[in-house]
């Protein structure tokens, strides 16, 4: 959302989709490829997330979102326009603020990271 698809960044997704839900990594790579098409084919999120809100109990939302800050810090620091998205999706998953900003705050502490955005 930066503008910048760093390395760290992608290296954080791919750790998020192989540890929080057991994938394999050509399994990883493919998602990835894949959802990048997607994104440049979508302009709403409500698509994506609507699935995912229908699906996922809150705890499991609440799990995403955290994988979510993580990819957000894995570059060391957290744009405005990245912050901006998680809460935007937090939102339409239905995850409740509160929820949201303790799942940010454990991310940042795990990883040493400030919390400002830029």
């Amino acid at each position: 959302m930066d503008g910048h698809f760093d390395p760290e960044e992608r290296d954080a997704i791919r750790s998020a989709l192989e540890d929080g839900f057991g994938l394999q990594p050509a399994v990883v790579d493919e998602l990835i490829v894949d959802g990048e098409r997607a994104a440049e084919r979508s302009t709403q999120l409500i698509g994506f997330t609507r699935v995912i809100k229908d699906r996922l109990e809150l705890e499991e939302r609440v799990k995403l979102i955290e994988m979510l800050w993580e990819v957000a810090y894995a570059d060391g620091e957290v744009h405005h326009y990245e912050s901006n998205l998680v809460r935007r999706i937090a939102g339409l998953l239905y995850v409740p603020d509160r929820d949201s900003g303790a799942a940010r705050k454990r991310i940042a502490e795990r990883l040493g990271a400030t919390g400002a955005a830029r």
